[in-house]
């Protein structure tokens, strides 16, 4: 899985059909969408660079607001593990080199269906990370994201992230 989507409650299969849509548009018929049991959240295999995807997605919201009616939020996911506090230190440790040594960073973590402390996971993963803290304007986010016993975790820009609410109200300011 490389992308995680979120949606209004009970509107899954009709944000499975507009990702459909969209990702065969910009050349990936063969997308793999799982509606998980948690409400609301969708997950997505696909060919395509998630990252670009977002992009693609937000410049087509810029575009025509309207074109997007379903999906909440796109978060790209570089990889995906088991929800274990070790595998997910080694895996930050491993993509940590994405953060250029003047660049700063914050950890965000997003749990659903899961016991582990977020506390513990920030200051095991903030103690191998050498560069400045910043939690008002990082360079780079450290997202990990835990849906049950499966964790996606990215280094990205805040901008890598889409929020369509957020970019369809910066549209009408």
């Amino acid at each position: 899985m490389n992308l995680i989507i979120t949606c209004a409650r009970h509107l899954e299969p009709e944000t499975e059909e507009e990702l459909r849509d969209i990702l065969e548009e910009y050349g990936d018929s063969d997308v793999k969408i799982s509606i998980t049991k948690m409400s609301g959240i969708l997950t997505v295999e696909t060919k395509l660079e998630p990252i670009q995807v977002v992009k693609k997605i937000k410049e087509m919201l810029l575009d025509e607001p309207w074109s997007i009616r379903y999906c909440l939020r796109i978060i790209p996911i570089q990889k995906m593990i088991e929800t274990r506090i070790e595998e997910i230190e080694k895996t930050v440790t491993e993509l940590s080199n994405q953060i250029l040594e003047e660049e700063t960073y914050r950890i965000s973590i997003e749990k659903r269906n899961s016991d582990l402390s977020s506390k513990e996971i920030i200051s095991k993963i903030a103690n191998k990370i050498k560069n400045k803290v910043s939690l008002e304007y990082p360079d780079k986010v450290i997202l990990i994201e835990i849906l049950g016993n499966k964790t996606g975790i990215s280094i990205l820009r805040k901008s890598d992230i889409l929020s369509t609410e957020k970019t369809k109200r910066s549209i009408s300011e």
